[in-house]
């Protein structure tokens, strides 16, 4: 039977392994595309503006699809559910302060050092040490240790390193929600999130976050970097291995570089790629190498591996 004479049914077979690689690779590129539009917005509404846009729509758009309302929440639920919200929120908004002042590839870079750090927080092997060397070796090739050509801005990478604290806290409460459905419990978050980071947009910009240009080009971010990830996000880990997941988003500084080379002209030194390279392998290498169960923290069952 040749290809042309396969029924639908077949063809979809065929094709079913590839569709959660493909729908991961879609995801991350709809983050780092969306992020990088969401810059452009910063002249605006500022970061903070952006970011509470960015989070208050995509918050409607999941509380709309999941209906969290219909979930029956303990006292212990909601406490876990503000921590997980408010992770978040902060998750998000240094994110967006870091994109001010250094490239999109860069931040993306020095935010995966949290969930790396916590995938390694029991390290015992020593390859284990030797991605912790490495993830080391390329955070120190980014922070703002000299002057000159490729120096970053000290500000800008310490909103990322606390972007990368907060990753790490966001992956903690995220994995204390086991009672909650995963849905409804990330339509909350994103809710706290969006309440968390609201007064600093509204301080940021007031009423210009309301204007029609703003708002439609804010909902099309939304979108790419929020609504349109978690869905692909769903998609491709029910189809692969958690470890598999996690490996592959080792890629998404890489894929976050490229488009803000393409996008915002941020043209990296060869040492920052150099550094994004060697935390992405620190990043596959920890995963590839530790107990399964503490691979999965690299990859929450969540919203667009957030940060961006």
């Amino acid at each position: 039977m040749t290809a042309l004479t396969l029924s639908p049914a077949a063809v979809r077979a065929r094709w079913a392994p590839f569709v959660p690689y493909l729908a991961l690779f879609t995801a991350m590129t709809s983050l780092a595309f969306g992020t990088s539009f969401a810059k452009q917005l910063f002249p605006l509404v500022g970061a903070q503006g952006t970011a509470a846009l960015r989070v208050g729509l995509a918050a409607v758009m999941l509380t709309a699809i999941f209906r969290p309302w219909r979930v029956r929440l303990t006292k212990a639920d909601v406490g876990r559910l503000l921590a997980f919200g408010g992770a978040m929120g902060l998750l998000n908004l240094t994110f967006y302060m870091s994109l001010k002042t250094i490239p999109l590839g860069l931040a993306l870079a020095i935010e995966f050092t949290g969930p790396l750090v916590l995938a390694l927080v029991h390290a015992r092997r020593p390859v284990h040490f030797a991605c912790i060397g490495l993830a080391a070796a390329g955070l120190l090739m980014l922070l703002p240790l000299r002057q000159g050509a490729g120096a970053l801005d000290p500000v800008g990478v310490g909103f990322a390193l606390i972007a990368a604290v907060c990753w790490a806290l966001y992956i903690i409460f995220g994995k204390r929600l086991g009672g909650v459905p995963a849905g409804p419990s990330v339509a909350i978050g994103m809710t706290v999130a969006a309440l968390v980071i609201l007064p600093f947009g509204v301080a940021e910009a007031g009423i210009g976050l309301l204007a029609p240009a703003v708002l439609t080009t804010a909902l099309l971010v939304a979108v790419a970097s929020s609504a349109l990830p978690y869905s692909l996000d769903m998609v491709a880990m029910r189809g692969m291995p958690k470890r598999t997941f996690g490996v592959l988003l080792s890629v998404e500084p890489a894929i976050g570089a490229v488009a803000g080379v393409l996008f915002l002209h941020e043209l990296l030194t060869l040492q920052q790629w150099a550094a994004i390279a060697a935390i992405m392998a620190a990043s596959a290498g920890a995963i590839l190498t530790t107990r399964q169960e503490t691979a999965a923290t690299t990859a929450p069952d969540s919203v667009d591996q957030l940060p961006a």
